[in-house]
């Protein structure tokens, strides 16, 4: 009797889970370029799967075809639904690698980024998954171009996990063991 005469609160839309931001870029790097770039990280020592739009995970050596792409759908899935904390760095080329908890990153091309700024500038609060706070010495959702960059790079990530499509696997050099060529002098073993 007392509850009959409230107002009702309009119904809310579903909230997606996991979150993920509003903002999917429409232009990007060549994957030809993360794929250089990502092989230049890793000193070209290392496998790695690349989805459709550029986020790189980083695979185990000696992985099938088949198996590198299942790990590497498995590492996104394990960023996408734990929590996509990411750690973007200035690398020594310019550019900004943004890695997360699991072995995947993104790469934003400095060049690429600064003939894209007025929209990465204007579409980057919308680079936040919803009600996403991140406290940045600015404050609260407050960010410089550093942290544009990233944001903008980050939206790669979600969007591959939502439709997780590995379109390459790169093969990193194979590096001999010691031990397979016998002691380090060189000569023969004993």
């Amino acid at each position: 009797m007392f509850g009959l005469f409230k107002k009702k609160e309009p119904p809310q839309p579903p909230r997606q889970f996991p979150p993920v931001p509003k903002w999917q870029p429409a232009f990007a790097p060549p994957l030809s370029k993360v794929v250089e770039r990502v092989s230049y990280y890793t000193n070209g020592k290392r496998d790695f799967a690349v989805f459709k739009n550029g986020t790189c995970a980083i695979l185990p050596p000696g992985l099938s075809d088949t198996a590198a792409e299942n790990e590497a759908k498995a590492t996104l899935h394990k960023i996408f639904h734990f929590h996509p904390d990411m750690n973007p760095r200035r690398m020594d080329d310019g550019n900004i690698g943004i890695q997360y908890n699991h072995p995947a990153l993104n790469v934003v091309l400095s060049d690429f980024a600064k003939a894209h700024w007025a929209e990465i500038e204007r579409n980057h609060q919308d680079a936040l998954a919803t009600s996403e706070v991140l406290i940045t010495p600015l404050g609260h959702n407050k960010f410089d171009a550093f942290g544009m960059m990233a944001l903008y790079g980050r939206c790669f990530m979600f969007m591959d996990a939502q439709k997780p499509e590995v379109v390459q696997i790169v093969r990193g050099a194979v590096q001999p063991s010691a031990q397979a060529d016998g002691p380090a002098s060189g000569g023969p073993a004993a």
